[in-house]
């Protein structure tokens, strides 16, 4: 605990560091938004306060009459934003205003550093808006006590690596921020550009937002309004208020349902994909109002996780103010109020797929992961969520849907193919994927992380089995092509002297080698047999701990390919059995298609000295 007579010292976290050495150098036209980003801290203050209140009666005073008051010292050159909100304590202060308690720092780091034209906007969507204010100021000062609290601190630095904590005194909860504003930012100490700013950004503030004894915004709930009152520009900046994001919103949802379940939402899909989207958490961003007081933000019993990628907000009328937290995991009516909105986003999603595919793709490629979570997840509306996904195939590159797909079959078809694995340009390249190709039969190209997990539940579609092309026997057969060869398997018949030497030498190494139907221009593959889990799932299994030893695999031998002719012929002579060159080529043939999986070699001196050998005798 901290001594509350002294004033102590501290040192930014290393990450706190780096971004306001990035920062304090920075200088944009558009560096007004710090502004807007301590007015929508200030608002977010009340918005707890008015919560605390509910089951806290000696803050209800403190609750009446909530606002945010801007004041300007043309004299000593600074700008303070107040409010009289929750205010913080000490390890408040320390927590908010030291730290980024977030994980991902080290990659929106990176991001900083590699896009320093757009810094400001990295910074919003990172949720640390707060040392924006370095950009303006060359120091600052934060006031502060907590409702409910007798004590107050004053934090304050000058954003080059250290700030300070102190005693202070304030006679009211809340915070004040105070701006020492720079030489060149002098301009924001007057009044007419302040409410500009406030005007432009902060219009939508559902507390009101006063300069002296004016009040400069309309102080409503933006959401209670008819969504034909509210124009595009408005919607985008309560959009960035209440995500503390600097985007263009992909797509605005406002919706008012009247019936069993009263509620109000204003739901936004964000242009470009939150940092902590793939957070382990999976936290929602979407705040629950009950008659437009704040309850929570991150409840995953309003949202579900797959549509973690929403921000905006709810509010409901039929829940009751006094709600806490945890009584919402079992709330009936907040189920209702789940489903309902979950059923809504996935309709405008169809509504977008449908009328504007390429714009859908745009969407899909930032948050199609996440959404095709829900397959897992979510059986009650698999089917509908089936319908909004999409995945890259092999024929051009628009992604295309599973109806899309079934609609262009080949004749004589009977499975939906897809190949999966963690690479989409190695997936793409994939050996597995020629015998497809040469027969004009599209596959559809998996590497999203949870591909593998939702094919465990959705098997088929429209009666159609999804099939995996690395796994089981590739039946094409039947399926008809105008640029078929009918002598293609006339040396499909040689390899049975050669599979016999390689079974022999691999052993155990491999479950069965095969000629293969699916290779045309690669010597061999690996497969998994019928039956056997798939290959990608098994890596993946193996990566996270989850499977220590795989099955072995399948090799295939394209009985076209010089190379296996060639050996199939060696493998007809008496003493095949023996051949020390036709054992080396057995195991570097595993071990080269080993390799195009992915895979470590077993014994890399092993293939090294095998590949000399091979490489000598060639010579």
């Amino acid at each position: 605990m901290s001594d509350a007579s002294v004033k102590e010292t501290f040192s930014f976290q290393t990450e706190v560091g780096q971004l306001l050495d990035i920062v304090a150098g920075s200088l944009y036209s558009n560096r007004e938004v710090f502004l807007r980003e301590l007015v929508s801290n200030a608002s977010d203050a009340c918005d707890k306060l008015r919560y605390a209140a509910l089951t806290n009666p000696a803050l209800a005073q403190a609750a009446d009459a909530l606002a945010i008051t801007l004041a300007i010292d043309t004299k000593s050159k600074t700008l303070s934003v107040s409010d009289n909100g929750i205010g913080m304590s000490h390890a408040d202060l320390l927590e908010t205003l030291g730290t980024i308690a977030k994980s991902g720092t080290g990659a929106f780091i990176e991001a900083l550093k590699a896009e320093k034209k757009d810094t400001v906007g990295l910074i919003g969507q990172f949720g640390v808006g707060f040392y924006s204010t370095f950009m303006v100021a060359d120091r600052v000062d934060v006031l502060t006590r907590k409702a409910g609290e007798e004590k107050s601190w004053l934090w304050s630095s000058d954003g080059k690596g250290e700030f300070s904590i102190e005693p202070a005194e304030r006679d009211a909860n809340g915070t004040i921020v105070t701006l020492h504003l720079k030489k060149d930012a002098k301009e924001f100490a007057e009044d007419a550009r302040v409410r500009h700013i406030i005007k432009t950004y902060s219009e939508h503030i559902s507390f009101p937002v006063k300069l002296g004894e004016e009040t400069l915004n309309a102080a409503s709930a933006i959401w209670t309004r008819p969504a034909k009152d509210i124009s595009a520009e408005q919607y985008t900046e309560f959009y960035r208020h209440t995500s503390h994001a600097f985007d263009e919103p992909w797509h605005v949802m406002h919706n008012r349902v009247e019936g069993t379940v009263n509620h109000t939402s204003l739901l936004f899909i964000p242009s470009t994909p939150p940092f902590d989207l793939f957070d382990g958490e999976r936290k929602s961003h979407v705040k629950l109002y009950v008659n437009r007081v704040f309850i929570s933000e991150t409840t995953k019993d309003l949202i579900p996780a797959y549509l973690r990628f929403l921000r905006g907000i709810v509010d409901s009328q039929d829940l009751s103010l006094n709600v806490s937290r945890e009584m919402l995991q079992t709330d009936p009516t907040l189920a209702k109020i789940k489903t309902s909105i979950t059923k809504k986003v996935l309709s405008e999603l169809k509504k977008k797929a449908t009328k504007a595919p390429e714009e859908y793709a745009v969407f899909w490629a930032n948050f199609g992961a996440v959404l095709k979570e829900g397959l897992v997840e979510d059986a009650g509306l698999r089917d509908r969520i089936l319908e909004v996904c999409r995945f890259a195939s092999t024929q051009g590159s628009d992604v295309i849907s599973l109806s899309d797909y079934v609609g262009r079959m080949k004749d004589g078809q009977e499975a939906i193919y897809y190949i999966a694995g963690e690479n989409a340009a190695k997936v793409a390249q994939s050996p597995h994927l020629e015998g497809f190709k040469a027969k004009g039969v599209e596959v559809l190209l998996l590497s999203d992380h949870v591909d593998e997990f939702w094919l465990q539940h959705v098997t088929e579609f429209n009666g159609k089995p999804l099939k995996s092309i690395t796994r089981g026997a590739a039946d094409l057969d039947g399926i008809s092509s105008a640029d078929d060869k009918t002598d293609k398997d006339e040396n499909a018949a040689d390899l049975d002297a050669l599979i016999m030497v390689f079974k022999a030498e691999l052993g155990d190494a491999v479950k069965d080698v095969r000629p293969s139907k699916r290779l045309t221009g690669s010597p061999v593959c690996l497969i998994a047999d019928e039956g056997d889990m798939d290959v990608n799932l098994e890596r993946l299994l193996k990566r996270h701990g989850q499977l220590q030893q795989g099955m072995p695999r399948v090799l295939e031998l394209n009985p076209t390919h010089q190379v296996i002719i060639k050996l199939a012929e060696r493998a007809k002579g008496s003493d095949a059995g023996s051949d020390a060159l036709l054992k080396d080529a057995a195991h570097l043939l595993l071990d080269q298609a080993r390799i195009v999986e992915g895979e470590d070699l077993a014994d890399p001196s092993e293939f090294a000295r095998r590949l000399g050998v091979v490489m000598a005798q060639a010579l």
